[in-house]
């Protein structure tokens, strides 16, 4: 940045009282289940399909379509269980079949396994396109149906019908793996729930709360300057000069219009959403091979904000931003909301990325919320970007209809559907990492032998489903084995 940049960010921070701002990556964020990385002499399974129906509730509806799914006999000896790995809201990785902590379990159980890709991500496509109309079949119900279906195919075409089921889910599969043992009992014997959110929740402000304090590991200062940053942009924002320098130094994709509501809390959202991403999987050995950045941890953006040689904290904030930019092989942020919008309005599947997170907005606007806003003061994004910002997206990417009532009804029919947090259920173990803000919606603790919790300190995001790391903390470690010992006491049953 040219010393005349710094000379007006300290003219503006020091003339005027500085608001407090906010952000969150407008596009919304699950959990995720990344992939791991494939141990090298590993031979992935090819893709397999399975005929399945569109709408398992309307008996009169008989149309089918193909579901992808993958398995790996390798460990298995017959009487074994079958392991079923429950696919989320994204392609289902092939890399799943041959490594992670499961793996490790089937190696020791001799188990089979299996894995289901979740209906409209990926390459299962049940209808010819992603239009609202088509939409509707895209619900939690039809996706516990599809495992059910599954399930019980696999087992007449396998010859696995006197064997034991278990499932396993991470972020939304997580929950999808604790329902299905809930609503399918007799299919399902057992089952694990990783970094699951188990309650549905429109105004998910708890999330930025997590991420403060997950910043706030490395110390105070490092929330204090993300804090000292949005102020220093709120200020920039109030000047033409400012848009110009705001666009420039954080490599925008086109001018900044500081009087466009909409893109500037875009631009908040995917600023705070620099951080958000790295507090989520923090240290989860996922460490894709080819892929830059992996190495991009709290500490390391912590070490910028702290960085006084790189001038006041916004200049920092910018340079986090370049560095996030570059991992992901992007030449400039494209912060405008009419850009976001057009995205996810796509319903063609030849723009399969576009319409998987179109896929799942749908389902934040009709089933789960989920809405990471700024409306709590007890975090560093300041408060531009509220729950309202995110409510107004249903309404402008499917239409008039999908408005904060219709939002909060559907909530409201999620967690009256499966209990939220007064689930009763049996032989489900549920585990969650204290840096994963996602823990704040799952079951984290838990008095009930036939339900039981894992909290782990100091991981983040189904760190447990992902290979051991010598560098794993010791917490981590022992929640691997205590999972393990729940399927087997279980399976002894």
């Amino acid at each position: 940045m040219k010393l005349f940049a710094i000379a007006v960010f300290c003219l503006i921070f020091e003339c005027h009282p500085s608001l407090a701002l906010s952000s969150f990556k407008s596009r919304r964020k699950g959990g995720v289940l990344r992939p791991p990385p494939v141990p090298r002499d590993a031979v992935l399974p090819k893709a397999e399909w399975f005929d399945q129906k569109l709408d398992h509730f309307d008996p009169t509806n008989l149309q089918t379509w193909k579901q992808r799914y993958f398995t790996n006999d390798t460990f298995y000896v017959p009487g074994g269980p079958v392991f079923l790995m429950i696919g989320g809201e994204g392609p289902a990785s092939p890399n799943w079949m041959v490594t992670g902590s499961w793996i490790e379990y089937a190696k020791k159980l001799n188990a089979f396994c299996l894995m289901l890709e979740h209906r409209f991500y990926g390459e299962s496509q049940p209808t010819k396109d992603a239009s609202v109309k088509n939409l509707r079949f895209l619900t939690t119900e039809q996706a516990l149906a599809d495992l059910a279906s599954f399930t019980e195919g696999m087992k007449e075409a396998l010859n696995l019908t006197d064997n034991k089921w278990v499932t396993f889910g991470g972020s939304y599969p997580g929950t999808l793996s604790a329902w299905f043992r809930l609503k399918y009992p007799h299919l399902v014997h057992a089952a694990v729930s990783t970094s699951a959110p188990i309650v549905a929740q429109t105004d998910f402000r708890e999330y930025l709360e997590v991420v403060d304090s997950a910043l706030k590991t490395t110390g105070s200062q490092c929330s204090a300057n993300i804090e000292k940053a949005n102020h220093q942009l709120d200020m920039l924002l109030m000047h033409r000069v400012g848009w110009q320098m705001v666009t420039r130094e954080f490599k925008l994709c086109s001018p900044l219009n500081g009087k466009e509501k909409r893109d500037v809390a875009n631009l908040y959202a995917s600023l705070a959403g620099n951080f958000e991403g790295v507090v989520q999987y923090n240290k989860d050995n996922r460490e894709f091979e080819g892929v830059k950045g992996t190495n991009i941890t709290i500490d390391v953006l912590c070490n910028i904000m702290g960085n006084a040689s790189l001038g006041q904290p916004i200049q920092r904030y910018a340079a986090v931003n370049l560095l996030m930019l570059e991992t992901q092989d992007e030449k400039c942020l494209d912060h405008t909301y009419s850009s976001f919008i057009h995205d996810m309005q796509q319903v063609n599947w030849a723009n399969n990325s576009a319409v998987g997170g179109r896929a799942w907005t749908y389902q934040t606007c009709t089933e789960y919320g989920f809405y990471q806003g700024s409306d709590s003061p007890n975090q560093p994004f300041g408060d531009e970007f509220p729950l309202k910002f995110y409510t107004k997206q249903c309404r402008d990417i499917f239409g008039k209809n999908f408005d904060e009532n219709l939002i909060n009804a559907g909530v409201k029919r999620t967690n009256m559907l499966y209990g939220g947090r007064d689930l009763h259920v049996k032989k489900v173990v549920f585990v969650n990492g204290s840096i994963d803000p996602w823990h704040k919606l799952g079951i984290t603790s838990s008095s009930n032998s036939d339900m039981p919790a894992i909290f782990i300190n100091g991981t983040a995001h189904c760190a447990n489903m992902y290979p051991a790391s010598p560098n794993d903390l010791p917490e981590l470690v022992e929640s691997r084995k205590t999972v393990f010992n729940h399927i087997k006491q279980w399976l002894e049953e």
